[in-house]
């Protein structure tokens, strides 16, 4: 990340920059307002930065994309309109955009290390669920790497930026309700998955003994 400092430069110098709202600081940036846009940046680099990491999979990419996000941030400033859909989304989209066209320029499989980010901290809403040892958690990524696209960002902004179903549901387009509806068919669909991959382990050491035997 100190890179990615270096690299884009945050220029806020104005404290009081701090406790102004999103949409001001978005109004003072149309005007010019490098300072402005210096707090915006400040304020969600990490987020993005993290996004894009998880859907690319190394730190160079991530930083280069990161930088490019706001960079094109704020070469369109002057064309975001709040229309209820806060400025956070708007970045979110923007890195969307840029890590599947990242995806797509490569046309190679994604490599998704939630590893650092969801290991320690997954938490399932269900008692059943108890703590992941390191082999379980290592068939859990695998498992979550086979998920289609939109599943992987739910799990993303739910885990690795911890936002509510509601934020997901403005950054998806979708309602908190079908946040929450996707959310546990996700759930369900990781379980199956793992207690599948789990019967055919324990098919095989069985067939594998009877062999021995």
């Amino acid at each position: 990340m100190m890179n990615l400092r270096k690299r884009f430069g945050t220029r806020n110098k104005r404290p009081a920059y701090k406790r102004l709202e999103d949409i001001e600081l978005v109004d003072l940036s149309k005007t010019g307002d490098k300072d402005a846009f210096g707090e915006l940046y400040e304020r969600y680099v990490e987020k993005i930065y993290n996004y894009i990491y998880y859907r690319t999979g190394n730190s160079h990419d991530a930083e280069d994309l990161t930088a490019r996000v706001f960079f094109r941030a704020m070469g369109h400033i002057a064309s975001y309109t709040d229309r209820g859909v806060p400025f956070q989304a708007w970045l979110y989209r923007i890195a969307h955009n840029l890590v599947a066209n990242w995806h797509r320029d490569r046309s190679r499989r994604k490599i998704i290390p939630l590893d650092d980010y969801i290991a320690g901290t997954l938490e399932l809403d269900a008692p059943e669920y108890e703590a992941l040892d390191k082999e379980e958690r290592e068939s859990l990524m695998v498992a979550v790497r086979k998920l289609p696209e939109d599943r992987q960002l739910l799990l993303s902004l739910k885990f690795v930026d911890q936002l509510s179903n509601a934020d997901i549901g403005v950054i998806m387009d979708r309602t908190e309700g079908a946040v929450k509806s996707l959310y546990h068919r996700t759930l369900l669909a990781l379980r199956e998955t793992l207690e599948s991959e789990h019967n055919g382990e324990n098919r095989h050491h069985s067939e594998r003994g009877q062999e021995l035997s």
